[in-house]
């Protein structure tokens, strides 16, 4: 909708003159200082920031603006590489590492013209789904300081109050999904391995694109999963995902796994007609543990598609059932494969034992890990072992074959795109989702998501409706390899439809001058 665009809001503000990119960045720099509570920054280079704003004023001034990203405000999740600018993975491993190169996604988006506000908070090393396992502390949701939010909580004993009451926000990529959502920066980047972009996103009512594998360039993130991870994408509304996008896209020569050909930008249509689209409803999607407010918000988005005209078609997807299993087991094997680099000798923290190099690298690993990093290393490298590999790694990657093939079939069959829920339900409070492991919580909160990584394909949660608690509540749909377009063009027509209510922050008000609010998501395509 034209209110929630940034084309015609933010960049022509700027171009017009009737804002410049140092207004903007302070106004930004002010929200992060006014919502420092939400710990969704672990770094904040206001420095750096105000230089780049200073730049881009020169450039608006002679007239030459390098494009509709220069002088907008963007955040970058903490596992991406950016010189002379701490990258931390929210680890006691990293803490202090400055890199000396920028990530490709860093480096495109400055190569543009953006302004860098700083680093997000994550799960250390992106392993977690709230946000909350980061050595800086969890990130709180926005949403839990909301109107709509305050509104609807009854404390269930005097004890309770607003304080202990507060949501997470998923993750991993949470610091990130905080950020857009409480408007602080207007874009921001995560990473997605198993749904570490669209979980965020949907608990904290933003859009979050994961790319197909391939399209934008790994360079620079610091790896996790190195056959799933992706770059992801968080803005404020579909048409901003893809402006994004065609910065981002395309191939770079220092990742072998990117697409050869170019990438040629584009501008979403108005979808007037959907009578043409085939929407595929996986029944496995219907998984153990869906709140009926998720389930039945699922079917209304398959009726509105249906009742536009659109073929709605339930799809099975028979292996989806072994998926998180099969995620698991290879998530794990390529983590302890990656973590690997980090033995205390090149770059991070290193332990003060002397003894030996052999315990040298153990205390350094034991003191630069959490629990949750070890533990995933451990059964990692349980996988990988000579008497376990064919039992669990081979076989892992064999069912990763079949659940790619389910899509590919699907597809096959006349379906555009298929519309899935998001999450199991709307974000926990923060004190009842720690009552879990984090491994627990992973299984369970990645199921509906992770599948699409091992397929390789694109996805986006696009915010739907508020949950009974004033909570957002997000759906996904999936798309078919390297049809980004296909996919954020049904994604725009149906975020039309559902008018996803603004956040009511009042540290967004006492600092609005007539950007954020009467824009109502102040985009800025």
């Amino acid at each position: 909708c034209p209110e929630r665009r940034l084309r015609s809001q933010v960049s022509a503000a700027l171009k017009e003159g009737r804002v410049t990119p140092t207004e903007l960045c302070q106004r930004c720099l002010a929200l992060i200082r006014s919502t420092k509570f939400l710990n969704a920054y672990i770094t904040v280079a206001e420095e750096t920031a105000l230089k780049q704003a200073e730049e881009s004023e020169e450039r608006y001034k002679r007239g030459q603006p390098l494009g509709i990203l220069d002088g907008i405000p963007i955040a970058v999740k903490d596992n991406f590489n950016t010189a002379g600018i701490e990258t931390t993975c929210a680890s006691n491993m990293l803490k202090g590492y400055i890199s000396p190169y920028n990530a490709t996604v860093v480096q495109k988006l400055l190569d543009h013209g953006a302004v860098l506000l700083g680093k997000t908070n994550l799960d250390e090393f992106a392993m977690g789904s709230g946000s909350t396992d980061g050595v800086f502390g969890p990130v709180r949701n926005p949403w839990s300081y909301s109107k709509q939010y305050k509104e609807k909580f009854v404390p269930k004993s005097h004890s309770e109050d607003e304080e202990s009451n507060w949501v997470i926000t998923g993750g991993s990529s949470g610091g990130s999904a905080a950020a857009v959502s409480s408007f602080t920066c207007f874009a921001a980047l995560g990473s997605d391995t198993g749904g570490s972009t669209r979980n965020p996103a949907a608990h904290c009512g933003v859009v979050g694109l994961k790319p197909t594998y391939g399209l934008i360039s790994r360079h620079g993130l610091i790896p996790l999963v190195n056959s799933m991870d992706v770059p992801g994408i968080l803005t404020r509304c579909v048409d901003d995902a893809a402006v994004l996008l065609g910065s981002l896209a395309g191939h770079d020569p220092k990742d072998s796994t990117t697409i050869q050909d170019d990438f040629k930008p584009f501008e979403l249509p108005n979808l007037a007609d959907v009578s043409k689209l085939s929407i595929g409803i996986p029944k496995e999607y219907h998984a153990p543990g869906l709140s009926s407010e998720i389930l039945a918000l699922w079917l209304k988005a398959a009726d509105l598609f249906k009742n536009a005209g659109a073929k709605v078609v339930e799809v099975s997807l028979p292996h989806t059932r072994y998926s998180i299993v099969c995620y698991h087991v290879l998530c794990t094997a390529e983590v302890a494969s990656n973590m690997a680099r980090f033995d205390g000798l090149e770059y991070g923290h290193r332990s003060d034992r002397k003894d030996s190099t052999e315990s040298m690298y153990a205390a350094t690993r034991r003191e630069g890990f959490n629990d949750v990093v070890r533990g995933r290393i451990l059964s990692g490298n349980y996988f990988l072992l000579k008497q376990n590999y064919e039992k669990y790694f081979v076989k892992a990657q064999k069912v990763r074959r079949l659940i790619a093939d389910d899509f590919v079939k699907v597809f096959r069959s006349g379906v555009d795109v298929l519309l899935t829920p998001t999450t199991l339900s709307d974000a926990a409070p923060y004190m009842e989702f720690i009552q879990e492991d984090n491994r627990t919580r992973s299984a369970q909160d990645d199921i509906l998501t992770q599948a699409a990584n091992m397929a390789g394909l694109p996805a986006i949660n696009v915010p739907t409706a508020l949950s009974e608690r004033g909570l957002p509540v997000g759906l996904q749909f999936i798309g078919r390899s390297f049809q980004e377009k296909q996919l954020l063009t049904v994604a725009k027509w149906f975020e039309k439809q559902v008018q996803f209510p603004v956040i009511q922050l009042e540290e967004v008000k006492r600092h609005d001058n007539g950007v954020f609010q009467h824009q109502k998501s102040a985009s800025f395509s």
